[in-house]
């Protein structure tokens, strides 16, 4: 099977060769081709190099876009920190909104006008061209917990979810409506998948989370699938006590990160979910030996059930050595 018909037919809940391999590749895929990562995030052409070089190597079986969580906050017009060869960050120090009166006065960006956006909608197209036949193509857009957070700053935007839920409403409003235009781009640009993360909603509690986040998060879900696109969803950090809403979302993948336990997750999510992680990426992946990558990801297919997809709980560090990244992937 094609990596494209392994995760296709694992969704569909048809028989597979193999537990298909959707790790999350970024600073290793610019090193796969020698890349400087501040080009490799901010260059179409060199991303799709080196998604297409890493697939290929470690046979994934579906290349990203993904690159770092400051894309749309860019073309909003945020401060953003390049770097030579680390992933860009938005300057919290200057926040976009660090007013709250700020957001009367914000534009959203077009994703084919906005310099970052597009550059991520061409390299949708470019995989899609070049790696399409055999994997699938994932695009990514900031979720609405994640894009609030890289605007309006992360430590104000916990506040403002107890103090005042009005402007969260409005704010999220806002950067949700973006994310769908966003990613419907991507999915008419050749994407099957997109890729939501939103990895400020692991910081706050279940109640806040099924008031305030899931309905935007369940807006963008809907959009994507309203236009023919699947939906991965990507929550950094201990997302434990969201599992329950999380499941209702109803997106075709969720992933894990290593904190949040595959066994509660699929209780919570039932049987037909399909998750993705959760192994720890350091502690494991990059310092342990091929027979701990191994048993690890045994545990967590057992743990998770036939319905896994192998990954670790968030990306691969640049420096893992490739004989665990191999031992993840043929684990039986």
């Amino acid at each position: 099977m094609t990596g494209r018909e392994r995760i296709k037919a694992l969704l569909g809940n048809e028989q597979t060769d193999r537990h298909p391999f959707m790790p999350v590749t970024m600073m290793l895929a610019g090193d796969a081709i020698g890349a400087k990562y501040g080009i490799y995030a901010t260059d179409y052409r060199v991303l799709a190099e080196g998604q297409i070089a890493v697939a290929e190597k470690f046979d994934i079986d579906h290349v990203s876009v993904i690159s770092d969580p400051a894309v749309e906050a860019h073309d909003w017009g945020a401060v953003i920190c390049y770097y030579d060869n680390q992933p860009p960050a938005v300057d919290e120090r200057a926040a976009l909104v660090s007013d709250k009166a700020g957001l009367l006065s914000l534009k959203a960006p077009d994703p084919y006008a906005g310099k970052r956006m597009l550059n991520r909608i061409r390299a949708v197209e470019l995989l899609r061209e070049k790696a399409g036949g055999d994997r699938l193509v994932e695009g990514w857009v900031e979720g609405p917990a994640a894009e609030s957070a890289d605007l309006r700053g992360i430590n104000h935007l916990m506040l403002d979810l107890i103090d005042d839920p009005e402007f969260i409403n409005d704010l999220f409003g806002m950067v949700t409506d973006t994310a769908i235009a966003f990613a419907l781009a991507q999915v008419k640009a050749g994407a099957d998948i997109i890729g939501v993360g939103d990895a400020a909603a692991s910081l706050v509690g279940p109640a806040l989370y099924e008031d305030l986040v899931l309905k935007y998060e369940q807006r963008l879900v809907d959009a994507i699938h309203g236009a023919g696109g699947l939906v991965r969803l990507h929550i950094c950090g201990n997302t434990t006590d969201l599992c329950r809403g999380m499941g209702t979302l109803g997106s075709d993948i969720i992933d894990l990160d290593s904190l949040c336990p595959l066994k509660k997750a699929r209780a919570d999510m039932g049987p037909n979910q399909a998750l993705l992680g959760n192994i720890d990426p350091v502690r494991v992946l990059r310092n342990g030996k091929p027979e701990d990558i191994r048993r690890e990801t045994k545990a967590c297919r057992d743990a998770a059930g036939q319905k896994y997809i192998i990954g670790a709980g968030c990306e691969i560090p640049r420096d893992t050595p490739f004989e665990n990244i191999h031992a993840m992937r043929t684990f039986m």
